[in-house]
């Protein structure tokens, strides 16, 4: 995975905000703004989100074959086999979810600098791409389609379940797959929607006052 850039940094405070004029804030707005959306929902983080899922997936799927190997007490190759798969399985699944869960604190900063950037002014023109609705919908209908496909292995499979046809193993392999399919698709849905709530509630509201505070001579920096 290729090192992430380190986010843009809040605005200022007022008393210390120095742009020259109003087009020149809503210019680095902008550029700032942009970033953070291609930081939230760029196709590389739905890329990245669903390479974490298959690998937290492949770690179970040994962690299941473990505990399917384990419920074959007289089989001591069997057992040797499930220590083996448990191990793989542990080296895939715990990376994977600690990588999502720093990426679930990246996503609060994002939405935090969003929100913080997008209060400064109203920008029409410059707010429109911002708005991002394909990948928005993208996000939200793969995930919601991720998301059914988790629910139908922890639910419906179980359920049809029967003694003696299947193992408890392959109960516990199919139900872990699921959870980690509606885990990934829910945190694409929450962040499809953590965004259009974003331009409900930034973009498309009222503009108010014009946050920024134009440079005076005395607050220039001598040359």
């Amino acid at each position: 995975m290729s090192r992430r850039s380190p986010l843009p940094p809040p605005p200022p405070p007022l008393e210390l905000r120095s742009w020259p004029d109003r087009e020149a804030m809503l210019a680095d707005r902008a550029v700032v703004l942009a970033e953070l959306v291609r930081a939230h929902l760029g196709h590389v983080g739905l890329a990245m989100l669903w390479v974490w899922g298959m690998l937290a997936a492949l770690g179970w799927s040994f962690v299941g074959g473990a505990i399917m190997s384990f419920e074959e007490p007289d089989d001591p190759f069997a057992a040797m086999l499930g220590l083996v798969g448990f191990a793989l399985g542990a080296c895939l699944l715990v990376p994977s979810v600690a990588l999502v869960a720093v990426g679930l604190g990246r996503d609060r900063q994002v939405r935090r600098l969003l929100a913080q950037w997008g209060a400064l002014d109203r920008d029409p023109a410059r707010d429109l791409p911002l708005r991002a609705p394909g990948i928005s919908l993208l996000w939200l209908l793969t995930s919601f389609a991720l998301c059914a496909l988790g629910l139908y292995a922890c639910v419906v499979v179980p359920a049809g379940a029967e003694a003696g046809d299947e193992t408890y193993g392959e109960v516990a392999l199919l139900m872990g797959l699921g959870l980690i399919c509606w885990l990934t698709g829910l945190i694409g849905v929450v962040k499809a929607l953590a965004h259009r709530r974003w331009v409900l509630r930034v973009l498309a509201a009222a503009p108010g006052e014009p946050s920024f505070r134009a440079a005076s001579g005395a607050d220039r920096p001598a040359s």
